[in-house]
């Protein structure tokens, strides 16, 4: 018999002493705030052996705060990105490098250029104007128009060496959206100042 009412005994001897503690001056412990809010039933099995809720809500967020923002890594950057080259999949490799560049900087936290001078010009050459220049491809698609566009409305500029228009015959009209504004005098030239001027060089 003393073994049948056992886990009777235990519950009211536990269910005895927590009223004692709460008695006691416990009470501001109210929900077991301070052990992380554990809620729940607890249960006595046959062998006297106290087990805890199922369900332990506090405990998940006792490692942090749940959602808390982390302060950003980097500062405001100035970055050059130099493309002289024709491989249509390189150049979207490198747009796509650009994107993921803004995306863990931000687009106002960083002042973006791309200059594009030789065979990188053909980025922003419709392929319709092809014929007629110096040039041996044009990958201004609608694909590759679209990229380009997403990246100008995030900040980004691109020059186009005033040489490269020259000496391959290339009319600014043919260019995806571009004007007078984006020629710079020459591709090179302009990436050395640029990083006079404190830009980080990145050649994708």
């Amino acid at each position: 018999m003393k073994i049948l009412f056992w886990p009777v005994l235990f519950a009211l001897a536990l269910s005895a002493a927590t009223l004692s503690m709460a008695e006691g001056g416990m009470s501001g412990m109210s929900g077991m705030g301070a052990m992380g809010g554990m809620s729940g039933t607890y249960r006595v099995t046959n062998d006297g052996i106290l087990l805890q809720p199922a369900s332990m809500s506090g405990m998940s967020g006792m490692g942090g705060k749940a959602g808390s923002r982390q302060p950003s890594r980097y500062v405001k950057q100035k970055v050059v990105y130099h493309v002289n080259y024709y491989d249509a999949k390189k150049q979207a490799g490198a747009l796509r490098n650009i994107q993921n560049h803004i995306n863990a900087v931000g687009a106002d936290n960083l002042d973006l250029k791309v200059v594009l001078h030789g065979n990188g010009v053909s980025l922003l050459l419709d392929p319709d104007a092809l014929e007629g220049t110096k040039m041996k491809e044009a990958n201004a698609t609608d694909e590759m128009q679209a990229k380009i566009a997403g990246l100008k409305q995030q900040g980004v500029t691109f020059n186009v060496c005033a040489n490269t228009l020259r000496g391959r015959k290339v009319a600014t009209d043919d260019l995806y959206d571009f004007n007078g504004v984006d020629i710079v005098p020459s591709g090179v030239a302009e990436l050395a100042h640029l990083q006079s001027q404190g830009y980080t060089y990145i050649k994708p």
